[in-house]
């Protein structure tokens, strides 16, 4: 039997329930977007005082918040090394520090909302697919430990066996401090607690024009949507992969780029240890990498860059097979292991492969997190949240080393929001991890 086109994080939640009911005519802050950042930004607002609306044209947590490995990891995209070029030591050593916060930041909201989860800070590890990849590995662990006073314990390949039942990896690196979760039923669980603070959360309702209007003397927007038109003194734009024409000074500075998952069917528990001794989120060392770890009830969870776009029928049955190989080539031991669910999903990836946050043609945003979103996403959404909140009582601004650093477009300006390019960059990551 073929899997089931559907996502498995889904079988195992039940989310909120939102009734129709007209929209406001004003809120404070309209939130577009209701996956980790709106739905954290929307409760730390409402619990200031806030009146809030959260604006999201399919369901709760439809996009990436519920379709990804539910990977709480520390850390960037982009290496340190490649960091601290760009950005110098200094922000390069507030922005590692503000990645292990966004670990703390997710497991204190968890505590707080009492949100059932799974929640686990069981670590991450990074497997080198190369020598040169593994020999890279040390250089980065004695920097970061210098640099940012945080520990990775690099692991040689003869003792990866204790990390992980395979054997075609060169050595791996790992980081206690990452943490996993199941997507679905954090992003629920968000919801719900933004709810419970007094946020309003508007489900099938597509925000379609934003226009900066003024009201009873102060500065604001009109909002047009599919369910009729309000007025926010502010809008928080949430949408990463999925942003839209509505903010189009944004669209044409995310690259949409499809991921993809395959789930197996519940093994045995002793070949669940074998595969995954300590239970760590794994990920390679590739341009084009696969990340996998198990599920609470013991799924291998096997996802990868299968196709790089967005999913839709073709790509997601496309990749189903393409991350069965993966896996087998992974684990032979699972050659036989039924696959029963297969899903896709899209991520944001900026064109420096930076999260970026702060405020675009007066509205606020947060995005760009190309796979590392559970966490950031989260802080990224307290965060901005806190600026809003800041900004209109005079309070003291919150640290946030993602804001006001630049913000590159396309070059030349050779794109709108479609991404053409993306057949060709697929053949050229390929070609990287060939050659690198």
């Amino acid at each position: 039997m073929p899997p089931q086109e559907h996502n498995y994080w889904l079988t195992t939640a039940e989310f909120p329930k939102t009734e129709p009911r007209p929209l406001p005519a004003r809120v404070d802050v309209a939130v577009i977007g209701a996956g980790f950042t709106g739905l954290s930004a929307a409760r730390t607002l409402a619990k200031r005082g806030a009146k809030v609306a959260v604006f999201e044209s399919e369901t709760i947590g439809w996009g990436a918040s519920s379709r990804n490995g539910g990977m709480v990891l520390t850390g960037m995209k982009l290496g340190v090394n490649k960091l601290i070029s760009m950005y110098g030591r200094d922000l390069t050593r507030r922005m590692y520090a503000a990645s292990l916060a966004t670990i703390d930041c997710v497991e204190q909201i968890i505590r707080d909302e009492a949100i059932d989860c799974d929640f686990s800070r069981c670590g991450h590890l990074e497997v080198a697919c190369k020598q040169k990849h593994f020999d890279d590995y040390a250089r980065q662990a004695e920097v970061i430990a210098r640099e940012f006073n945080h520990k990775l314990r690099v692991v040689q390949k003869p003792e990866l066996h204790a990390e992980i039942g395979s054997t075609i990896y060169h050595g791996g690196m790992v980081d206690e401090i990452s943490a996993g979760v199941n997507a679905a039923r954090y992003v629920a669980g968000l919801a719900r607690a933004a709810m419970k603070a007094g946020a309003e959360i508007f489900e099938h309702t597509r925000v379609e024009e934003l226009r900066r209007e003024s009201q009873q003397g102060e500065s604001g927007w009109k909002i047009s949507t599919s369910s009729g038109a309000l007025w926010a003194r502010d809008v928080f734009v949430a949408t990463s992969g999925y942003t839209s024409r509505a903010t189009p000074a944004l669209q044409k500075k995310i690259i949409p780029i499809g991921s993809f998952i395959i789930t197996t069917e519940v093994l045995p528990e002793a070949l669940a240890h074998e595969l995954s001794p300590r239970n760590r989120m794994i990920y390679d060392s590739k341009n084009y990498l696969y990340y996998y770890r198990l599920t609470p009830d013991r799924r291998m969870l096997f996802g990868g860059r299968a196709a790089f776009f967005p999913e839709n029928d073709q790509t997601i049955r496309h990749s189903a097979e393409i991350l069965r190989r993966g896996m087998i080539d992974v684990y032979p031991q699972l050659r036989e292991a039924k696959v029963e669910y297969v899903w896709g999903g899209t991520l944001d990836f900026a064109f420096d492969i930076m999260p970026h946050a702060g405020q675009i043609d007066g509205m606020y945003y947060a995005l760009g997190y190309a796979g590392h979103g559970v966490a950031m996403a989260t802080y990224q959404g307290q965060n901005i949240a806190e600026l809003i909140a800041a900004e209109k009582t005079a309070g003291d601004k919150p640290e946030n080393p993602f804001v006001g650093i630049p913000f590159p477009g396309a070059p030349l300006g050779l794109y709108n929001g479609r991404p053409w390019f993306l057949p060709f960059a697929g053949v050229w990551y390929k070609f990287l991890d060939w050659v690198s």
